[in-house]
Protein backbone atom coordinates (compact mmCIF):
# COMPACT_ATOMS: atom_id res chain seq x y z
CA UNK A 1 0.00 0.00 0.00
CA UNK A 2 1.24 3.51 -0.94
CA UNK A 3 1.48 6.31 0.93
CA UNK A 4 -0.91 7.88 -0.66
CA UNK A 5 -3.29 4.84 -0.25
CA UNK A 6 -2.72 4.98 3.56
CA UNK A 7 -3.08 8.90 3.62
CA UNK A 8 -6.89 8.40 2.08
CA UNK A 9 -7.69 5.19 4.22
CA UNK A 10 -6.66 7.19 7.10
CA UNK A 11 -8.92 10.23 6.68
CA UNK A 12 -11.95 7.97 5.52
CA UNK A 13 -11.65 5.66 8.68
CA UNK A 14 -10.48 8.44 11.26
CA UNK A 15 -13.23 10.64 10.12
CA UNK A 16 -16.42 7.97 9.77
CA UNK A 17 -15.23 6.85 13.36
CA UNK A 18 -15.14 10.15 14.81
CA UNK A 19 -18.64 11.06 13.16
CA UNK A 20 -20.30 7.94 14.20
CA UNK A 21 -19.19 9.10 17.91
CA UNK A 22 -20.07 12.99 17.46
CA UNK A 23 -23.54 11.77 16.22
CA UNK A 24 -24.21 8.84 18.80
CA UNK A 25 -23.22 11.49 21.44
CA UNK A 26 -25.75 13.82 20.19
CA UNK A 27 -28.46 10.99 20.28
CA UNK A 28 -28.16 9.54 23.74
CA UNK A 29 -28.52 13.13 24.95
CA UNK A 30 -31.75 13.48 22.75
CA UNK A 31 -32.71 10.04 24.50
CA UNK A 32 -31.45 11.11 27.57
CA UNK A 33 -33.79 13.86 27.90
CA UNK A 34 -36.55 12.17 26.68
CA UNK A 35 -36.78 9.13 29.29
CA UNK A 36 -35.08 11.15 32.67
CA UNK A 37 -38.67 10.70 33.91
CA UNK A 38 -39.48 7.19 33.19
CA UNK A 39 -35.58 5.98 34.75
CA UNK A 40 -36.11 8.20 37.67
CA UNK A 41 -39.78 6.27 38.35
CA UNK A 42 -37.91 3.19 37.77
CA UNK A 43 -35.66 3.86 40.23
CA UNK A 44 -32.54 2.67 38.29
CA UNK A 45 -28.55 3.20 38.81
CA UNK A 46 -26.78 5.00 36.34
CA UNK A 47 -24.38 1.80 36.14
CA UNK A 48 -28.04 -0.09 35.22
CA UNK A 49 -28.90 2.47 32.29
CA UNK A 50 -25.59 2.49 30.94
CA UNK A 51 -25.07 -1.67 30.88
CA UNK A 52 -28.24 -2.43 30.40
CA UNK A 53 -30.21 0.00 28.01
CA UNK A 54 -27.29 2.11 26.43
CA UNK A 55 -25.35 -1.26 26.19
CA UNK A 56 -28.16 -2.55 23.79
CA UNK A 57 -29.65 1.10 22.61
CA UNK A 58 -26.25 2.25 20.91
CA UNK A 59 -25.37 -0.72 18.61
CA UNK A 60 -28.91 -0.44 17.43
CA UNK A 61 -29.10 3.42 16.43
CA UNK A 62 -25.36 2.84 15.06
CA UNK A 63 -26.38 0.04 13.03
CA UNK A 64 -29.29 1.78 11.25
CA UNK A 65 -27.26 5.17 10.53
CA UNK A 66 -24.00 3.58 9.99
CA UNK A 67 -24.70 3.62 6.12
CA UNK A 68 -25.51 7.38 6.36
CA UNK A 69 -22.53 8.27 8.28
CA UNK A 70 -20.22 6.32 5.91
CA UNK A 71 -22.09 8.62 3.27
CA UNK A 72 -21.50 11.82 5.05
CA UNK A 73 -18.37 11.11 6.23
CA UNK A 74 -16.68 10.11 2.58
CA UNK A 75 -18.50 13.71 1.37
CA UNK A 76 -17.05 15.57 4.05
CA UNK A 77 -13.36 14.67 3.69
CA UNK A 78 -13.07 13.95 -0.14
CA UNK A 79 -14.88 17.53 -0.26
CA UNK A 80 -12.09 19.04 1.74
CA UNK A 81 -9.45 17.11 -0.63
CA UNK A 82 -11.26 18.54 -3.44
CA UNK A 83 -11.07 22.00 -2.25
CA UNK A 84 -7.53 22.33 -1.58
CA UNK A 85 -6.98 21.20 -4.68
CA UNK A 86 -5.72 17.92 -3.95
CA UNK A 87 -7.93 15.71 -5.63
CA UNK A 88 -6.88 17.64 -9.23
CA UNK A 89 -3.15 17.00 -7.99
CA UNK A 90 -3.41 13.46 -7.62
CA UNK A 91 -4.70 12.81 -11.10
CA UNK A 92 -2.28 15.00 -12.55
CA UNK A 93 0.59 13.66 -11.16
CA UNK A 94 -0.87 10.35 -13.44
CA UNK A 95 -2.68 8.68 -11.03
CA UNK A 96 -5.91 7.03 -12.78
CA UNK A 97 -9.50 8.04 -11.31
CA UNK A 98 -9.96 4.00 -10.97
CA UNK A 99 -6.54 3.94 -8.90
CA UNK A 100 -7.34 6.41 -6.90
CA UNK A 101 -10.51 5.31 -6.01
CA UNK A 102 -8.69 1.84 -4.45
CA UNK A 103 -8.24 3.31 -0.62
CA UNK A 104 -11.97 4.73 -0.72
CA UNK A 105 -13.24 1.09 -1.95
CA UNK A 106 -10.74 -1.02 0.85
CA UNK A 107 -12.07 1.53 3.40
CA UNK A 108 -16.05 0.55 2.43
CA UNK A 109 -15.29 -2.91 2.27
CA UNK A 110 -13.74 -3.24 5.83
CA UNK A 111 -16.67 -1.08 7.00
CA UNK A 112 -19.59 -3.30 5.20
CA UNK A 113 -17.83 -5.91 6.80
CA UNK A 114 -17.83 -4.96 10.13
CA UNK A 115 -21.42 -3.63 9.47
CA UNK A 116 -21.91 -7.32 7.80
CA UNK A 117 -20.91 -9.02 11.17
CA UNK A 118 -22.78 -6.78 13.41
CA UNK A 119 -26.13 -7.60 11.91
CA UNK A 120 -25.32 -11.65 11.91
CA UNK A 121 -24.77 -11.35 15.26
CA UNK A 122 -23.97 -7.94 17.68
CA UNK A 123 -26.91 -6.50 16.58
CA UNK A 124 -29.96 -8.97 17.06
CA UNK A 125 -28.04 -9.23 21.11
CA UNK A 126 -28.21 -5.54 21.57
CA UNK A 127 -31.88 -5.04 19.91
CA UNK A 128 -32.73 -8.20 22.69
CA UNK A 129 -31.48 -6.42 25.66
CA UNK A 130 -32.64 -2.87 24.18
CA UNK A 131 -35.93 -4.63 24.22
CA UNK A 132 -35.90 -6.26 27.18
CA UNK A 133 -35.12 -2.98 29.44
CA UNK A 134 -38.10 -0.95 27.26
CA UNK A 135 -40.37 -3.60 27.91
CA UNK A 136 -39.51 -3.34 31.74
CA UNK A 137 -39.05 -0.26 32.90
CA UNK A 138 -40.53 2.50 30.25
CA UNK A 139 -43.14 0.90 28.35
CA UNK A 140 -44.69 -0.64 31.98
CA UNK A 141 -44.30 3.16 33.50
CA UNK A 142 -46.27 4.87 30.41
CA UNK A 143 -49.16 1.56 30.47
CA UNK A 144 -48.74 -0.07 27.25
CA UNK A 145 -46.86 -3.07 28.30
CA UNK A 146 -47.75 -5.74 31.29
CA UNK A 147 -44.33 -6.97 32.73
CA UNK A 148 -46.48 -9.97 33.50
CA UNK A 149 -47.84 -10.93 29.89
CA UNK A 150 -46.13 -14.27 29.03
CA UNK A 151 -49.45 -15.67 27.70
CA UNK A 152 -50.21 -16.34 24.31
CA UNK A 153 -53.45 -17.34 22.84
CA UNK A 154 -55.35 -18.96 20.19
CA UNK A 155 -52.03 -20.07 18.22
CA UNK A 156 -52.86 -22.18 15.00
CA UNK A 157 -49.58 -23.74 12.42
CA UNK A 158 -48.93 -26.10 10.28
CA UNK A 159 -47.28 -29.15 11.37
CA UNK A 160 -46.59 -30.64 8.36
CA UNK A 161 -47.86 -30.77 4.69
CA UNK A 162 -51.09 -32.50 6.01
CA UNK A 163 -51.50 -31.71 9.61
CA UNK A 164 -52.06 -28.65 11.53
CA UNK A 165 -51.61 -27.69 15.45
CA UNK A 166 -54.06 -25.78 17.16
CA UNK A 167 -53.73 -24.18 20.81
CA UNK A 168 -56.36 -22.24 22.80
CA UNK A 169 -53.75 -21.05 25.62
CA UNK A 170 -50.03 -21.28 25.83
CA UNK A 171 -47.68 -19.51 29.20
CA UNK A 172 -43.98 -19.60 27.50
CA UNK A 173 -42.50 -18.87 31.38
CA UNK A 174 -44.30 -22.25 32.65
CA UNK A 175 -44.21 -24.01 29.25
CA UNK A 176 -47.89 -25.44 30.23
CA UNK A 177 -51.23 -24.95 28.02
CA UNK A 178 -54.60 -26.05 28.02
CA UNK A 179 -57.20 -26.89 24.02
CA UNK A 180 -54.53 -28.68 22.45
CA UNK A 181 -55.36 -30.12 19.33
CA UNK A 182 -54.20 -32.10 15.79
CA UNK A 183 -55.95 -32.14 12.58
CA UNK A 184 -54.80 -34.68 9.73
CA UNK A 185 -56.51 -33.67 5.89
CA UNK A 186 -56.32 -35.99 3.04
CA UNK A 187 -58.09 -35.18 -0.14
CA UNK A 188 -59.91 -32.55 1.72
CA UNK A 189 -61.08 -34.47 4.00
CA UNK A 190 -60.14 -35.09 8.06
CA UNK A 191 -58.37 -38.56 8.82
CA UNK A 192 -57.08 -37.86 12.43
CA UNK A 193 -57.74 -35.97 15.36
CA UNK A 194 -56.28 -35.58 18.38
CA UNK A 195 -57.54 -33.26 21.47
CA UNK A 196 -55.89 -32.55 25.10
CA UNK A 197 -57.40 -30.40 27.55
CA UNK A 198 -54.13 -29.67 29.14
CA UNK A 199 -50.62 -29.91 27.79
CA UNK A 200 -46.51 -29.06 29.23
CA UNK A 201 -42.97 -29.50 28.36
CA UNK A 202 -41.44 -32.30 29.58
CA UNK A 203 -37.87 -30.92 30.25
CA UNK A 204 -35.98 -34.18 30.64
CA UNK A 205 -37.39 -36.72 28.24
CA UNK A 206 -38.01 -33.77 25.69
CA UNK A 207 -41.49 -34.15 24.64
CA UNK A 208 -45.20 -32.64 25.25
CA UNK A 209 -47.16 -34.57 28.19
CA UNK A 210 -51.02 -34.08 27.08
CA UNK A 211 -53.52 -34.69 29.68
CA UNK A 212 -57.21 -35.27 29.47
CA UNK A 213 -57.76 -35.76 26.22
CA UNK A 214 -59.02 -38.28 22.92
CA UNK A 215 -57.25 -39.35 19.81
CA UNK A 216 -60.05 -40.08 16.50
CA UNK A 217 -58.80 -42.01 13.36
CA UNK A 218 -62.17 -41.76 10.39
CA UNK A 219 -61.86 -44.97 8.45
CA UNK A 220 -64.08 -44.86 5.57
CA UNK A 221 -67.01 -46.15 7.19
CA UNK A 222 -66.23 -46.12 10.33
CA UNK A 223 -64.42 -44.33 13.69
CA UNK A 224 -61.48 -45.29 15.83
CA UNK A 225 -61.72 -43.49 19.28
CA UNK A 226 -59.28 -43.80 22.35
CA UNK A 227 -59.51 -41.93 25.32
CA UNK A 228 -56.44 -41.31 27.60
CA UNK A 229 -55.70 -39.58 30.95
CA UNK A 230 -51.66 -38.79 29.89
CA UNK A 231 -49.64 -39.71 27.17
CA UNK A 232 -46.14 -38.58 25.75
CA UNK A 233 -45.88 -37.29 21.94
CA UNK A 234 -42.96 -35.80 19.80
CA UNK A 235 -43.46 -32.81 17.38
CA UNK A 236 -41.00 -30.85 15.52
CA UNK A 237 -41.93 -27.50 17.74
CA UNK A 238 -40.05 -26.77 21.16
CA UNK A 239 -41.04 -24.11 23.74
CA UNK A 240 -39.07 -21.99 22.19
CA UNK A 241 -40.67 -22.25 18.85
CA UNK A 242 -44.29 -21.66 20.70
CA UNK A 243 -42.65 -18.62 22.06
CA UNK A 244 -40.97 -16.61 19.04
CA UNK A 245 -43.29 -14.46 16.72
CA UNK A 246 -42.53 -12.09 13.63
CA UNK A 247 -42.25 -9.34 15.91
CA UNK A 248 -38.73 -10.97 17.73
CA UNK A 249 -37.47 -11.02 14.23
CA UNK A 250 -34.63 -8.44 15.06
CA UNK A 251 -33.99 -10.21 18.09
CA UNK A 252 -32.48 -13.67 16.46
CA UNK A 253 -29.00 -13.90 15.81
CA UNK A 254 -29.17 -14.69 11.68
CA UNK A 255 -28.66 -18.53 12.46
CA UNK A 256 -31.77 -18.40 15.07
CA UNK A 257 -33.86 -16.20 12.47
CA UNK A 258 -33.06 -18.90 9.45
CA UNK A 259 -34.20 -22.03 11.67
CA UNK A 260 -37.04 -19.66 12.75
CA UNK A 261 -37.80 -19.03 8.83
CA UNK A 262 -37.35 -22.66 7.70
CA UNK A 263 -39.80 -23.84 10.64
CA UNK A 264 -42.56 -20.79 9.57
CA UNK A 265 -42.39 -22.02 5.84
CA UNK A 266 -43.22 -25.63 7.47
CA UNK A 267 -46.23 -24.16 8.97
CA UNK A 268 -47.39 -21.92 6.03
CA UNK A 269 -47.04 -18.93 8.37
CA UNK A 270 -48.32 -15.61 6.69
CA UNK A 271 -45.40 -12.96 8.52
CA UNK A 272 -43.22 -15.57 6.06
CA UNK A 273 -42.84 -12.19 3.97
CA UNK A 274 -41.22 -10.24 6.94
CA UNK A 275 -39.34 -12.44 7.95
CA UNK A 276 -37.32 -13.18 4.80
CA UNK A 277 -37.36 -9.34 4.06
CA UNK A 278 -35.07 -9.16 7.48
CA UNK A 279 -33.00 -12.10 6.62
CA UNK A 280 -32.39 -10.19 3.21
CA UNK A 281 -31.66 -7.14 4.58
CA UNK A 282 -28.49 -7.96 6.99
CA UNK A 283 -26.74 -9.01 3.48
CA UNK A 284 -28.39 -6.35 1.26
CA UNK A 285 -27.82 -2.87 3.84
CA UNK A 286 -24.27 -3.68 4.67
CA UNK A 287 -23.07 -4.01 0.48
CA UNK A 288 -24.72 -0.39 0.23
CA UNK A 289 -22.08 0.58 2.11
CA UNK A 290 -20.23 0.07 -0.87
CA UNK A 291 -22.51 2.00 -3.29
CA UNK A 292 -22.69 4.92 -1.10
CA UNK A 293 -19.33 5.48 -0.84
CA UNK A 294 -18.76 5.26 -4.63
CA UNK A 295 -21.58 7.83 -4.98
CA UNK A 296 -19.78 10.43 -2.03
CA UNK A 297 -16.67 10.19 -4.08
CA UNK A 298 -18.02 10.53 -7.45
CA UNK A 299 -20.12 13.34 -6.23
CA UNK A 300 -17.79 15.36 -3.96
CA UNK A 301 -14.38 14.43 -5.46
CA UNK A 302 -14.97 17.65 -8.10
CA UNK A 303 -14.92 21.62 -6.78
CA UNK A 304 -17.83 23.62 -6.75
CA UNK A 305 -18.75 26.92 -5.39
CA UNK A 306 -20.05 26.34 -2.07
CA UNK A 307 -17.58 23.30 -1.20
CA UNK A 308 -18.53 20.69 1.36
CA UNK A 309 -21.95 22.43 1.48
CA UNK A 310 -23.10 21.60 -1.32
CA UNK A 311 -21.87 18.10 -1.34
CA UNK A 312 -22.82 17.25 1.73
CA UNK A 313 -26.87 18.65 1.07
CA UNK A 314 -26.88 16.79 -2.44
CA UNK A 315 -25.21 13.91 -0.39
CA UNK A 316 -28.26 13.92 2.66
CA UNK A 317 -31.02 14.36 -0.42
CA UNK A 318 -29.69 11.20 -2.19
CA UNK A 319 -29.51 9.29 0.92
CA UNK A 320 -33.32 9.72 2.10
CA UNK A 321 -34.48 9.09 -0.92
CA UNK A 322 -32.77 5.61 -0.77
CA UNK A 323 -34.19 5.36 3.22
CA UNK A 324 -37.73 6.33 1.17
CA UNK A 325 -37.48 3.60 -1.36
CA UNK A 326 -36.08 1.12 0.83
CA UNK A 327 -39.19 1.55 3.53
CA UNK A 328 -41.91 1.43 0.11
CA UNK A 329 -40.34 -1.61 -1.17
CA UNK A 330 -40.52 -3.83 2.17
CA UNK A 331 -43.73 -2.41 2.57
CA UNK A 332 -45.15 -4.02 -0.41
CA UNK A 333 -42.90 -7.23 -0.04
CA UNK A 334 -44.68 -7.71 3.65
CA UNK A 335 -48.02 -6.82 2.60
CA UNK A 336 -48.34 -7.02 -0.96
CA UNK A 337 -46.97 -10.15 -3.26
CA UNK A 338 -43.41 -8.63 -4.19
CA UNK A 339 -40.83 -10.61 -4.02
CA UNK A 340 -38.80 -10.17 -0.79
CA UNK A 341 -35.28 -10.82 -1.91
CA UNK A 342 -36.02 -7.72 -4.23
CA UNK A 343 -37.36 -5.67 -1.88
CA UNK A 344 -34.40 -5.86 -0.36
CA UNK A 345 -31.83 -5.53 -3.26
CA UNK A 346 -33.86 -2.91 -5.33
CA UNK A 347 -32.35 0.09 -3.76
CA UNK A 348 -28.91 -0.99 -4.31
CA UNK A 349 -29.90 -2.38 -7.97
CA UNK A 350 -31.04 1.54 -8.32
CA UNK A 351 -28.60 3.48 -6.17
CA UNK A 352 -25.86 0.69 -8.11
CA UNK A 353 -26.71 2.63 -11.14
CA UNK A 354 -26.29 5.90 -9.84
CA UNK A 355 -23.27 5.56 -8.76
CA UNK A 356 -22.21 4.04 -11.74
CA UNK A 357 -23.41 7.29 -14.21
CA UNK A 358 -21.78 9.65 -11.59
CA UNK A 359 -18.81 7.71 -11.74
CA UNK A 360 -18.29 8.02 -15.72
CA UNK A 361 -19.46 11.87 -15.20
CA UNK A 362 -16.34 12.29 -12.25
CA UNK A 363 -13.15 14.52 -13.35
CA UNK A 364 -10.56 12.22 -14.79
Amino acid sequence: MKKLDRYILFKFLSTFFFCLILLNVVIIVVDLSEHTDDFVKSKLSVGKIITEYYYGFIPRIGAMLFPLFVFISVIFFTSKMAGRSEVIAILSSGVSYRRFLLPFMVGGLILAGILWAGYQYVVPQANKIWGDFDKKYVEVNKGRYNANNSYKQNMYFKLNNDSYVGIKGYDTVSKTGVGFFVQTFKNNKITYNLRASNFSWDTAQKKWNLQGGAERTFLEKSEVVKNFDKRSMSYNFKPIDLGKDEYLKDQMSTPELNQFIELEKMRGSESLGSLLVERYNRDAVPFSVLILTLIGVSLASRKVRGGSGVHLAVGVLLCVVYILFSRVSIVFATKGNFSPWLAAWIPNFLFGFIAFYLYKRAPK
